[in-house]
C-alpha cells in the first residue's frame, strides 16, 4: 500500500472509484516540484550518515596510582573547547569527533597539567586511558568508589588540617562515620551515629532538639560543616551527610574559637556532593512509637558535558516520644550544586534547610540541698513520665549556606574562597524540671523567639611544593566571623508539684504559661562581635617517612556589647562580679605543631602533636585588670596503622590537656572573680576498623579520660568536673555480610556501648550519680543493587540510661527499612 501510494504520487496521476484515471493539472504542477524535492532529502540523509560514519570520539579512564578509579577530574578537548568530569568508575567520553590529531587534558588539584595526545579516526572510537604516575594525596581524599576492602574506613580528609595530608601523615586523632555504617546500623539522627564514636558517651538532646556529645572529658557540638562554621541550634538531619568528623582534641589553630569551643574537640559534618552521573535512592523507616521518615537522594547532571551537576537530599520524620507525651515533626531539604567553570576553577554551592516542630525533651535539674550523695535511678522521678503538654512546642528553622570556589593558580598553589551563612531561629517554650525537695519540683518554661545568625568568610591558599630537596605541604588563611543574637523570651515558673506521687490531673499546659508571662523576668537584647583572624600551617618533610608540622593563629576578637532592646541602649560598665556587658576586645595566639615518624612507610606511623585552643573571657579582677583569654594546651603521643591492604586501620594515642585562666572566686571578696584556675583532662583513646575476610567487619573503640579541677573553688577543686561524662566508655559494631553466591548482600550485625558512671552535680557536699550503662542493638539486612531492606533493634536489653542532663534514653526501640535505588 505504501509503494503504490508512492508511485501514484510520482506519476501524478488520481485513480476514481469507478477504475479511470484522470491527469490533474495540480498534480502535474506537483511532480514538478516534488521529485527533485525528494531526491535533495534523501540526499542530505544519505550525507548525515555518511558524515556520522566519518565522525569519531574519544574514550578513557584515569585512575590513580593503586588503580582505583578517579572520579571528578577536570577532561578538556583542547582543540574543540570542550570539557566533562569523569565519573564514579573513572570514565570520561567525546563523540561526534571529526578525523584527526586532538590534545586532552587533565585538571588535577595537587598534581602538574597532564596534556595527552589522541588521534581520532574516522568511523572509530579511540581509547585513551592514564594512570597517575605518583601518590595524589588531594585525589585520594576525594575518592568515593572504594574497593570492597574494610568499607567503614574512609579516613583520608582535607578538612582536618586543610592540607594535603593522608590519615598516617597527620599528627592529629580523628575518627570517621561514614554514610555505609550508619545506613547498615539504620542510625537515623545524630545521637545514634556518635555511637561510633570513641568517647562520644549518651548523646545529650537540648531542649530544641540540639545535640551535644562528650570528647576527653568536654562537651562538644556539631558546629563545623565541610571544615568551616556551620553552627545549628535546632534538630540537624542526617539526610546529606557523607561522614562524620570527629577531630580530637584542641584545636583552635585551623578552626577558631567559634568553631572549636570545645577544649575536647570539633565535630565536623561532612555533606553529600554531585556526581558525573543519573542516580539517586528513595527509602522509607517506619517503627516503635508511631516513627515515620521518608527519604530522598536525587543526582544528575545539568549539562551535555556533565560539568554542572546538582543533588537533592530531602527528609520528612514524624515521631511520637517513648514517654506518655511528646513529639517531634521536622522537614529537611538540602541541595547541591557543583559546577567546573573551566579547567582550572570550580563552584560548589550548598544549602541546608530544616523545620521542626517538637516538644523539650525531659531535662531534670535535682534538688542538691541536701547535701548527700544520690543517684538518678534511686531519685523515683518518673522515667515514662513527661509533666508537660504537647501544647507547649517549640519550632526551629535552620538555614545554612554555603559556596566554596577552588581556583587552581599553577601546579604547586590552589586558591580556595568560602563563604558560610547559618542561620537558626527558634520560638515557643522550652522547658526543663527544676527540683525544689527529694520529692518536688517546679517546671522553668521560656517563652518566645531566640534567633542566631553566623557569617563565616575565608580565603585559603593551599600549597605543595619543594625548598630544594624538602617538600613543604601549607595553608596560608584568612578568617572573618560574625555572630548576631537575638532575644525575646520570657522565663516563667510554675507552682511546685510532687513528682513522686503527682495528682492524676496534674500538667503545665500553653494556658498555664501564658498566664505567667505578665509577671516573669524577661530577656530582651541583642548582642554580636567580629573575630578577624590568620593563619598559617606548614608540613615539612625532611625525610619521605619523618616531617614536622608548624602552626600559628593570631586572633582578634571584638565583641560590640548588649543592646537592651527595652531601653534601646547599649549596656555598659561592670556588674559586681567584674563580668564586662559593654564592648571589648581581644587578641590570642593559638600555636600547633606536630612530628610524624612513618616507621613502615604507608603502613604505620608515630606521632607525636602540641596543640592549642582557647575561648575569650569578659571582665575585670578586683583590681580593673582585664582577664585575659583561657586557654587549653594539649601534649598527645600515640601510633596510626593501617596495615594488611586496609583491611585494619587504627589508631592508639595518650592525650594530656591542660586548661589555663579559668575563672573562679576570689577567697577575699566574692563579688568578684581571679583568673588562675586550673583544669586537667588525661587518658587514652584507641580505635580500630577491620575487615579481617571478606564479608566481616568490626568498629570498636574505648576512652579512658582522667578529669579533674586542679585549682578552682573550694567547693570543686580536685574533684571530677560535673557534665565531663563517664570514665570509662567502649563501643564496636560487628557485621557480616555474605559476599556471593544467591544470597548475596544478606547481612546481621550486632553492636554495643557501654559506660561507667558518672556524675551531673559532683561537689564535695553534694553528688548526683548518672549509672554505668550498658546498651546493645541488632541489625539484619539485606542490600542489592537496585534495593535495601533493614531491621533494627535498638536497646535490646531495654536499659535504663541518662544523658548528662538527666533526660532518660529510649527503652526497646523497633526501626524497619527500605529503600529503591535507581
Amino acid at each position: 500500500m505504501i509503494q503504490s501510494t508512492k508511485n501514484m504520487l510520482l506519476t501524478g496521476y488520481i485513480r476514481h472509484s469507478n477504475g479511470t484515471k484522470q491527469n490533474d493539472i495540480s498534480t502535474n504542477n506537483t511532480q514538478k516540484w516534488f521529485k527533485p524535492l525528494l531526491a535533495f532529502f534523501f540526499t542530505l540523509l544519505s550525507l548525515a550518515a555518511y558524515a556520522q560514519d566519518q565522525q569519531g570520539g574519544i574514550t578513557g579512564k584515569v585512575n590513580m596510582v593503586d588503580g582505583q578509579p578517579l572520579r571528578a577530574i577536570s577532561v578538556s578537548l583542547l582543540e574543540t573547547d570542550r570539557q566533562t568530569l569523569t565519573d564514579d568508575e573513572g570514565n570520561y567520553r567525546f563523540t561526534n569527533l571529526n578525523a584527526g590529531n586532538y590534545t586532552i587534558k587533565l585538571q588535577i588539584l595537587g598534581s602538574k597539567e597532564i596534556r595527552l595526545p589522541v588521534e581520532v579516526k574516522a568511523g572509530e572510537t579511540a581509547t585513551l586511558d592514564y594512570q597517575l604516575t605518583k601518590e595524589n594525596i588531594q585525589a585520594i581524599q576525594e575518592v568515593v568508589i572504594m574497593k570492597n576492602t574494610n568499607r567503614f574506613s574512609k579516613k583520608e580528609s582535607g578538612f582536618v588540617a586543610r592540607l594535603p595530608l593522608k590519615n598516617l601523615e597527620n599528627p592529629q586523632v580523628y575518627n570517621t562515620v561514614t554514610k555505609e555504617l550508619f545506613q547498615e546500623q539504620v542510625a537515623v539522627d545524630l545521637g545514634s551515629i556518635s555511637k561510633n564514636v570513641p568517647g562520644a558517651g549518651v548523646p545529650m538532646i537540648a531542649n530544641q532538639g540540639r545535640v551535644t556529645f562528650r570528647s576527653r572529658g568536654f562537651e562538644v557540638e556539631p558546629n563545623a560543616r565541610n571544615g568551616v562554621a556551620g553552627a545549628a541550634f535546632s534538630v540537624i538531619d542526617p539526610v546529606n551527610l557523607e561522614r562524620i568528623e570527629a577531630i580530637k582534641g584542641p584545636s583552635a589553630t585551623l578552626f577558631g574559637k567559634n568553631v572549636s569551643s570545645s577544649y575536647g574537640g570539633v565535630y565536623n559534618r561532612v555533606t553529600k556532593k554531585p556526581y558525573n552521573d543519573f542516580g539517586g535512592e528513595v527509602g522509607y523507616v517506619g517503627g516503635s512509637w508511631n516513627y515515620n521518615r521518608l527519604t530522598v537522594d536525587v543526582n544528575t547532571p545539568v549539562n551535555k558535558d556533565r560539568t554542572a551537576l546538582f543533588r537533592l537530599n530531602a527528609a520528612g520524620t514524624f515521631e511520637k516520644s517513648f514517654q506518655d507525651i511528646g513529639f517531634t515533626n521536622s522537614l529537611a531539604i538540602a541541595p547541591s550544586f557543583s559546577y567546573q567553570i573551566n579547567d582550572r576553577m570550580s563552584l560548589l554551592l550548598d544549602v541546608e534547610f530544616n523545620q521542626a516542630k517538637g516538644t523539650s525533651v525531659v531535662r531534670f535539674n535535682p534538688y542538691t540541698g541536701s547535701n548527700k550523695i544520690q543517684s538518678i535511678a534511686d531519685m523515683k522521678f518518673p522515667y515514662y513520665k513527661n509533666f508537660l503538654s504537647d501544647d507547649l512546642a517549640y519550632q526551629t528553622q535552620m538555614m545554612n549556606i554555603f559556596a566554596q570556589l577552588n581556583y587552581k593558580v599553577s601546579e604547586n598553589w590552589t586558591s580556595q574562597t568560602i563563604v558560610s551563612r547559618a542561620r537558626s531561629t527558634i520560638t515557643g517554650y522550652i522547658s526543663a524540671i527544676n527540683g525544689k525537695t527529694d520529692s518536688t519540683a517546679s517546671a522553668q518554661v521560656m517563652v518566645g523567639t531566640t534567633s542566631f545568625i553566623a557569617t563565616n568568610i575565608q580565603q585559603n591558599f593551599i600549597g605543595d611544593f619543594r625548598i630544594g630537596r624538602f617538600r613543604n605541604r601549607m595553608v596560608v588563611g584568612l578568617d572573618y566571623y560574625n555572630n548576631s543574637n537575638h532575644f525575646d523570651r520570657y522565663h516563667t515558673n510554675t507552682k511546685v508539684f510532687n513528682f513522686v506521687h503527682p495528682s492524676a490531673d496534674f500538667r503545665v499546659n500553653s494556658n498555664t504559661i501564658d498566664a505567667l508571662t505578665a509577671t516573669s523576668a524577661f530577656r530582651r537584647e541583642n548582642n554580636s562581635d567580629n573575630t578577624y583572624a590568620a593563619y598559617v600551617s606548614d608540613v615539612f618533610n625532611i625525610t619521605d617517612q619523618l616531617m614536622v608540622m608548624a602552626s600559628l593563629r593570631v586572633d582578634r576578637f571584638q565583641f560590640k556589647g548588649v543592646y537592651d532592646i527595652t531601653t534601646g541602649q547599649i549596656k555598659g560598665g561592670l556588674s559586681n562580679s567584674g563580668t564586662q556587658a559593654g564592648p571589648y576586645g581581644q587578641t590570642a595566639f593559638s600555636p600547633k605543631m606536630g612530628i610524624v615518624y612513618e616507621i613502615l612507610k604507608n603502613k604505620v606511623s608515630l606521632f607525636g602533636n602540641y596543640m592549642n585552643g582557647f575561648n575569650n573571657v569578659s571582665g575585670v579582677d578586683i583590681n580593673g585588670n582585664a582577664f585575659r583569654p583561657e586557654y587549653a594546651n594539649q601534649l598527645e603521643f600515640g601510633v596510626k596503622a593501617d596495615v594488611f591492604n586496609h583491611r585494619v586501620v587504627g589508631t592508639l594515642s595518650y592525650y594530656n590537656i591542660r586548661v589555663d585562666n579559668i575563672l573562679r572566686t576570689n577567697p577575699d571578696d566574692i563579688n568578684y572573680s581571679i583568673q588562675d584556675g586550673t583544669q586537667l583532662s588525661k587518658g587514652i583513646e584507641a580505635e580500630i576498623t577491620a575487615n579481617p575476610f571478606d564479608g566481616l567487619n568490626i568498629v570498636a573503640g574505648y576512652a579512658y579520660n582522667d578529669s579533674k579541677f586542679t585549682n578552682a573553688n573550694p567547693t570543686v577543686n580536685g574533684l571530677r568536673p560535673a557534665l565531663s561524662g563517664p570514665a570509662n566508655m567502649f563501643n564496636f559494631w560487628i557485621s557480616y555480610r555474605i559476599s556471593e553466591g544467591k544470597l548475596k548482600g544478606l547481612g546481621i550485625g550486632g553492636g554495643g556501648n557501654m559506660g561507667s558512671s558518672s556524675y551531673q552535680t559532683n561537689t564535695q557536699t553534694a553528688k548526683v550519680i548518672i549509672p554505668s550503662y550498658k546498651m546493645f542493638d541488632l541489625g539484619i539486612f539485606y542490600d542489592q543493587p537496585k534495593y535495601r531492606v533493614g531491621l533494627k533493634f535498638d536497646n535490646i536489653t531495654n536499659e535504663k540510661a541518662w544523658s548528662v542532663r538527666l533526660t532518660p534514653q529510649a527503652p526497646s526501640r523497633f526501626l524497619g527499612s527500605v529503600s529503591l535505588k535507581f
